[in-house]
């Protein structure tokens, strides 16, 4: 990996500005209430301090192009295919509608394994968020890498099978079917132009998978706001979610919360029972 340790410690700071107009359209998106006044719901702040490269500078997948030049905060690793796979996020401080954001980020680790559909790099950035100079959030984020789709692969994520989703046990649950208009919103809120999410031709021919993809923090999203649902507002101090497997677009998604000692159990399920995302929350003592 010496290759790429030149890349390690690598800073890139952001600016923004929170606005309650943002507030608004992420509770729109999400089908939700707004809040009182002045409140900012958890998960909001993969929409601040955002990625702007110019459209003549995004690459053939719709993410800003990666070189070798000081302006390309990620390396160009060699596999096209970039995945949002995990995530690890502290809530220090609530945000506040009107604060100046700045976001310091660092590529803490960059290594390599052999999958079973080949090679794959992961990529770790370290997030803090502040606000009003104040740290609201961190969040350590693990970025995947994974080869092109080999011609005449098997479509992923595998067709529905017969099974079915099995609420028992679960504290709360609750279902949807993320629609076109959905992933576009959230792709507007976080200015995520990945082709997957809204070009069906090219994540189906190119990458390989059943139709288009449901963006994985968007998933985190709708399981932040079930534990909201359940705890209200601003209740977590930690949240941690995990890809398991692509959500696809006009498929039934099960949302799923329970207790689990100190903390909680969420998971994301496809109609069938297949595992979408796990993840595991705390709320503030």
């Amino acid at each position: 990996m010496s290759e790429w340790a030149s890349w390690i410690g690598r800073d890139e700071v952001r600016h923004d500005r929170l606005g309650e107009a943002l507030v608004k359209r992420w509770c729109a998106t999400l089908d939700r209430d707004e809040p009182l006044a002045g409140v900012v719901p958890q998960g909001l702040h993969w929409c601040l301090c955002l990625p702007d490269a110019m459209t003549a500078g995004l690459g053939e997948d719709g993410h800003p192009a990666r070189d070798d030049s000081p302006e390309s905060f990620l390396p160009p690793l060699p596999l096209p295919r970039r995945m949002w796979a995990a995530s690890t996020v502290e809530f220090v401080a609530p945000l506040q509608v009107g604060a100046v954001i700045e976001r310091v980020s660092r590529i803490t680790a960059i290594t390599t394994k052999q999958g079973g559909t080949g090679p794959l790099f992961f990529a770790v950035v370290n997030h803090e968020t502040r606000c009003n100079g104040v740290v609201a959030v961190r969040e350590a984020q693990t970025l995947v890498y994974r080869q092109a789709s080999p011609a005449g692969a098997d479509a992923v994520p595998p067709f529905p099978g017969t099974g079915c989703f099995d609420a028992s046990g679960w504290d709360l649950t609750h279902e949807l079917v993320p629609a076109e208009t959905l992933l576009f919103r959230y792709s507007a809120l976080t200015f995520n132009s990945h082709r997957i999410h809204y070009d069906l031709a090219y994540a189906t021919g190119v990458e390989g998978y059943r139709g288009l993809v449901v963006q994985g923090p968007l998933v985190a999203s709708l399981l932040l706001d079930l534990a909201r649902r359940e705890l209200g507002e601003q209740a977590l101090a930690h949240f941690a979610f995990r890809g398991v497997s692509p959500a696809i677009c006009g498929e039934g998604l099960h949302l799923a919360l329970r207790k689990s000692g100190e903390g909680l159990e969420l998971g994301a399920f496809a109609g069938d029972g297949r595992p979408v995302m796990t993840a595991s929350g705390s709320t503030i003592p």
